[in-house]
C-alpha cells in the first residue's frame, strides 16, 4: 500500500502537458488526506513543483460555472 506522499511523488515525476489538471486534482485530494502537519510540508516541495508546472502548461482549469475569457479587451 502506498502512502499519499508516496503517491504525490510518483504523481510529481509522471505529470505530462496533457496529465497535469486531473495529477493536480488528485494531488490536492491526497494533500487534503494528510492528517499530520509533518507530512503535508514533506508534500508541500511537490506540490509546489506541480503548481508551477499547471501554470507553465496552461493547465489551471476555469472557475466552475464561470465563463471563459477570451483574452481580448472589449
Amino acid at each position: 500500500m502506498t502512502t499519499p506522499i508516496d503517491e504525490i511523488k510518483q504523481i510529481y515525476f509522471s505529470a505530462s502537458k496533457a496529465s497535469i489538471a486531473k495529477d493536480f486534482e488528485r494531488a490536492i485530494d491526497l494533500l487534503k488526506s494528510m492528517p499530520a502537519e509533518e507530512d503535508r510540508e514533506r508534500a508541500a516541495v511537490y506540490m509546489d513543483g506541480l503548481a508551477q508546472m499547471r501554470s507553465q502548461w496552461g493547465g489551471a482549469p476555469g472557475r466552475v460555472g464561470g465563463s471563459a475569457r477570451s483574452g481580448r479587451k472589449t
